[in-house]
């Protein structure tokens, strides 16, 4: 009882006690409490940082093992690629290596015989020597008629000659000009001329006059005036001496028909006169005359916009259609220009 006694006597100074107490732990509990989250922050952050790490560790030797896997496939591949190389490489070699010894053999023995050839060379040589002397023969032949053909001609130009002098012949009283007197032979000359005969003058033909009736004469200057294929210039027609032209040349290029150029041809004003025609046409397939204008004033709805040049406040440039140089009346030296400037002149 005396306890309980005291416990009563004291509740009011506990109360006190409890109330002072938890005001002095409510002041540190905030700071303890922030306290206790950082340190479970931090510790969970460790946690966090190392089971990223283990993670990591782990993905890397999961991507080492992987990347190796994959390294060692296409290695392999590639290991398999070179040998099917090497062995395709090797049986190419192989394959010409036997198809040169065999292509040798064939033509060795087929196509390129050696005996056959050096028999074929050895006839070619013999027939070449033989064509080659037949055409040196047959050359000397043709200098040997060449040379007799000449003399031949020559001979016959002396014989005429001879003929066309045969007046120079000596008599028996009066020697001639080869046969002087004071040579103890005769020139040859005087001997060919007396071998010669003497050149006689053939007289022209008289040609009987032909008379020309009017009928023949219309014929001929119609068929000059207008000339026709079928129809040839007369054969019997003397040909006038000297540098003329052929009388059927001269006749084409006088009647030959015109070849107008271009501008000839066509009229100067072709493309005025195409345009009327142009109009004439439209104009006489119109039904009516009177313009059909349905929308003739559609575009005065619209605002005038004036120019940017027109309306600029510092007005259009006056240089090109003014001027084209500028003036600086100040450095003239007389009051008078005697030119118009037409350059421009820079200002420093």
């Amino acid at each position: 009882m005396a306890t309980l006694a005291r416990l009563q006597a004291r509740a009011t100074f506990l109360a006190h006690q409890y109330y002072f107490r938890s005001s002095v732990v409510d002041l540190f509990r905030k700071k303890e409490y922030d306290a206790a989250v950082k340190i479970q922050s931090w510790f969970r952050g460790c946690q966090v940082r190392a089971y990223i790490r283990h993670l990591h560790r782990v993905a890397t030797t999961i991507q080492k093992w992987w990347r190796s896997y994959l390294g060692r496939q296409q290695y392999q591949v590639v290991v398999k690629l070179a040998s099917c190389a090497m062995k395709m490489n090797l049986y190419n070699a192989m394959a010409v290596r036997i198809q040169r010894r065999w292509r040798g053999y064939r033509i060795r023995k087929y196509c390129f015989n050696y005996f056959y050839l050096k028999e074929y060379l050895r006839a070619v040589s013999e027939t070449n020597d033989a064509i080659r002397e037949a055409l040196e023969e047959f050359a000397e032949m043709k200098e040997r008629e060449e040379k007799k053909a000449d003399l031949e001609r020559e001979e016959k130009k002396r014989d005429y000659q001879a003929r066309k002098m045969h007046y120079l012949l000596s008599t028996k009283q009066i020697p001639g000009i080869y046969n002087s007197p004071f040579r103890k032979d005769p020139d040859p000359w005087e001997l060919r001329l007396q071998k010669a005969k003497p050149l006689t003058c053939h007289r022209p033909k008289v040609k009987q006059k032909r008379y020309i009736s009017l009928s023949s004469w219309l014929a001929c200057t119609s068929a000059r005036s207008f000339p026709r294929s079928e129809i040839l210039p007369p054969i019997d027609r003397k040909r006038c001496q000297g540098p003329f032209r052929d009388i059927t040349e001269v006749l084409e290029q006088r009647y030959k028909p015109l070849e107008p150029t271009l501008r000839v041809a066509e009229p100067i004003d072709e493309l005025k006169v195409a345009r009327e025609e142009l109009r004439r046409q439209e104009w006489m397939r119109n039904v009516n005359d009177n313009m059909f204008l349905p929308f003739s004033s559609h575009h005065k709805n619209k605002k005038y916009i004036p120019l940017m040049h027109s309306s600029s406040k510092y007005g259009p440039n006056s240089y090109g259609s003014q001027h084209f140089r500028d003036e600086n009346p100040r450095k003239w030296i007389c009051d008078k220009v005697d030119y118009r400037p037409v350059l421009f002149q820079w200002q420093d």
